[in-house]
């Protein structure tokens, strides 16, 4: 019952702090795009916290409130609109997050390199990519409206945890869905990781010049490209963590045949975790906070 309570109070504070947090930094970029020229990389990350925000809800608040013992708050419907938000939020996440590193590195390459080419143009090519990703996630998540269930409806699990929905995981695995899964991030993070590179070596090369310049006695500035950069190789660095960690421990927990608690509930704040850390990230480069929220 101790544990409980104290593993509850935690779920509150993060799943609260996380969301107050996406939420200011959703506010701070609105605000840029309102009284500035429209950037891609704006857009991208007003749909990065706004993802994020909506996996903090649909995982934090109902997992805070099963912890504290209320499981029969959410019905069958419930648990299905829930868990499918979830699972759909994480992918968004996910396609957010890789777009965000290629339109990032593209920003900072040469004007002379092919890669400028790939570059929106307007804010609509944006939106089309984001209208894409929706679609994208809505479908290959569609199977848990089918195998979802509440966990009332389950008597022999409902002892066993102190979870709010019954997912299966043995005998009726849909294997289309989860090569979808498979691929969908397969795929993200290839891209998220070529970029990422591509944007190590050209920081790495502007660094060079840096020193060359310091040495020549030249005063040079860090220009906002590339303090963004880093920024975002931190983002990534970040989500890459959690997502392997929490890869881990699900792999584990199948191949170990085992139900550890500490496990489990390590892994549900795995899942939290990247939308939790990343409005810090963005905080911490953000020039235009004191300006915005003057205005």
């Amino acid at each position: 019952m101790a544990f409980n309570l104290v593993k509850g109070v935690i779920f509150f504070f993060l799943t609260g702090l996380g969301t107050v947090m996406n939420i200011s930094v959703f506010m701070n970029y609105i605000c840029i795009i309102g009284s500035t020229e429209k950037k891609s990389m704006h857009l991208i990350l007003i749909h990065l916290v706004f993802t994020n925000t909506i996996l903090l809800l649909s995982k934090g608040i109902p997992r805070t409130i099963a912890t504290f013992g209320l499981r029969n708050f959410l019905d069958n419907i419930g648990c299905k609109i829930v868990v499918y938000l979830e699972r759909v939020a994480r992918g968004l996440s996910i396609c957010t997050s890789s777009l965000l590193t290629v339109v990032q590195a593209i920003t900072i390459s040469p004007r002379h390199c092919g890669w400028r080419k790939l570059n929106p143009k307007s804010a609509w090519h944006i939106f089309s990519l984001f209208l894409l990703f929706w679609i994208l996630n809505s479908l290959i998540s569609i199977n848990l409206f089918y195998i979802i269930t509440n966990i009332n409806l389950n008597s022999s699990k409902t002892g066993e945890n102190d979870s709010y929905c019954f997912l299966p995981r043995s005998q009726k695995i849909n294997w289309i869905f989860l090569t979808l899964f498979t691929l969908r991030d397969t795929m993200c993070q290839g891209v998220m990781g070529g970029s990422s590179v591509y944007m190590v070596f050209l920081l790495h090369r502007h660094h060079q010049r840096v020193l060359h310049l310091q040495l020549s006695k030249f005063l040079y500035k860090t220009p906002p490209e590339v303090k963004a950069a880093q920024s975002v190789l931190l983002l990534m660095f970040s989500f890459l963590f959690f997502y392997w960690t929490d890869c881990f421990l699900s792999l584990y927990l199948i191949f170990a045949f085992k139900n550890e608690s500490i496990t489990n509930n390590l892994q549900e704040f795995l899942i939290l975790g990247y939308a939790i850390l990343s409005p810090f990230v963005l905080i911490h480069r953000y020039e235009h906070r004191s300006k915005c929220w003057h205005a």
